[in-house]
């Protein structure tokens, strides 16, 4: 049983950091793509970056220069180091993990306020 489990969420201050952790675990099979998805209220989940197991890496243009994606491939753990926040990065962040047979997995979701 695929299981992922996020952490890292939280509020924090516009201009501040954060970084978000998701690590899979519960199959036999390798991981092929790695990403973040956010999801603001009334508004569509939308992707926020991808990084590929040969870790080519792309970003939304909103949150290109200010994010970071990675991945350790030994731990199957993503992370996502979000710089410089904006009260418009306010969403739940949501990891999604793609294994080479083509299955999909869904984190169950970090909520990510930035607020003063």
């Amino acid at each position: 049983q695929v299981q992922l489990v996020e952490s890292g969420g939280g509020l924090v201050q516009p201009g501040g950091s954060l970084r978000l952790s998701c690590a899979a675990s519960g199959s036999a099979f390798s991981i092929d793509r790695m990403g973040w998805y956010r999801q603001a209220p009334g508004k569509q989940r939308e992707l926020v970056a991808a990084i590929t197991s040969g870790r080519s890496t792309n970003y939304a243009d909103s949150v290109k220069g200010r994010f970071t994606i990675s991945r350790d491939n030994a731990k199957n753990t993503v992370y996502l180091q979000m710089n410089s926040l904006k009260p418009e990065d306010t969403a739940v962040y949501y990891c999604r993990v793609v294994f080479n047979m083509g299955l999909i997995y869904w984190g169950q979701g970090t909520q990510v306020t930035v607020s003063s």
